[in-house]
């Protein structure tokens, strides 16, 4: 790969980002003095788009391909099982991400001159260069829990220039010692906001970052402002990501032979007309599966690959073993459900996805999030209208 190569690989992806407004005019400059490359290593997984399948990129083995990816709008995977294998695993578990999500997250941060910033999850460092290239690397902090891959994260950014203090520990803590921040960034799924976050960040700062419910693996950037006493902070969502997710917030779930070890012979048995489309969305980012995950609390859905045209939707209880499930089929107008425990979760799953409608299918936009000492809340078009998570 040539010099020019690489410079033309670069210019593609920023007018692209430009054109689609994921980057905007202030980050411009550090986006051109921060490129993603330098804060790779050298074997890596990216995820090709056209594929639909994580591929082998190494630098040594294979420049061309290598270069391609890092500067496509693609995320990397840059380690697998916590750093216990040494290529792919069962799950991926630190990533650089798509240059879009990095700059739309960055562009919500809204930072200024003079502003300090704390990042969770310092991965690669590059999310972490970019900031300090526009505030300054003493106005950036960064924590990643893992310990190699801070070490990694460190050495790359002074290489680069950015000497950003980058600390081993665990991210929901936060940094007591360095707090109060004026904005606070997570690069890693969450399923609730850090007390230590609300409490560490300056009244009328930011938090950024990517939230959802256990209900599915999609997140949504949600920007969350301190309310003036510190006390709680509130905002909307502003579109949908997909985050792994923070360690200590990880999936709880025991695993199906544990809801259903006989089948689904003894359970409750009906049938509805809701449809695979309705009950799943159009794409891994549907809307409609977001909001039906504010509206049933501690429920895991999974539907299960398509196999002579029925496909199996589960509905898991998290707090205790409910479960249902939704068994539709290509070309059918009913689907047979079966559930058993002491929640009925289809008839939970059903009632969120009427309420859905009956607001006007609201988009993430409508949606929001408060924090309070109380716990989590969520709403739609303003917080007075908010529900328990």
């Amino acid at each position: 790969m040539t010099l020019a190569g690489l410079e033309e690989g670069r210019s593609a992806l920023g007018r692209s980002l430009l054109e689609r407004k994921d980057l905007s005019s202030d980050w411009v400059p550090s986006f051109a003095a921060v490129p993603r490359t330098p804060f790779l290593p050298e074997l890596m997984w990216p995820y090709d788009m056209d594929s639909g399948t994580t591929v082998t990129a190494d630098m040594l083995d294979d420049p061309a391909v290598y270069f391609r990816y890092a500067d496509a709008d693609v995320p990397i995977v840059t380690q697998w099982d916590d750093g216990t294998g040494d290529g792919p695993g069962k799950v991926a578990t630190s990533s650089a991400s798509m240059p879009s999500v990095v700059f739309r997250m960055l562009r919500e941060l809204d930072v200024a001159a003079g502003q300090r910033v704390l990042e969770i999850g310092t991965g690669t460092g590059w999310n972490a260069a970019l900031l300090a290239h526009r505030l300054g690397h003493e106005s950036v902090v960064s924590i990643e829990i893992d310990s190699d891959v801070a070490f990694a994260a460190r050495a790359r950014l002074a290489a680069f220039g950015l000497p950003v203090l980058v600390l081993a520990r665990d991210g929901e803590l936060g940094d007591e010692s360095g707090a109060p921040y004026d904005r606070i960034i997570a690069t890693a799924g969450l399923r609730r906001i850090p007390a230590a976050w609300i409490r560490q960040t300056r009244p009328g700062g930011l938090i950024v970052a990517p939230w959802g419910t256990h209900y599915g693996n999609q997140d949504a950037i949600v920007r969350l402002a301190v309310a003036d006493d510190g006390a709680s902070v509130s905002g909307r969502f502003v579109g949908p990501v997909e985050f792994m997710k923070l360690r200590a917030q990880r999936l709880p779930f025991a695993g199906h032979p544990e809801y259903v070890p006989d089948g689904v012979a003894g359970a409750d048995r009906s049938t509805t007309s809701i449809t695979e489309n309705e009950l799943l969305g159009n794409d891994r980012f549907a809307v409609n599966s977001f909001a039906i995950g504010l509206r049933v609390r501690d429920c895991l859905q999974q539907a299960a690959p398509k196999r002579d045209g029925a496909r199996p939707v589960w509905f898991y209880g998290l707090t205790d073993r409910s479960w249902a499930c939704v068994m539709v089929r290509d070309g059918q107008t009913k689907a047979d459900v079966y559930q058993s425990g002491p929640r009925n979760l289809w008839d939970e799953v059903l009632g969120a996805l009427r309420w859905w409608r009956a607001s006007g299918e609201p988009g993430y936009e409508r949606l929001g999030l408060t924090v309070t000492a109380e716990g989590q809340r969520a709403w739609l078009d303003r917080p007075a209208d908010s529900w328990e998570l």
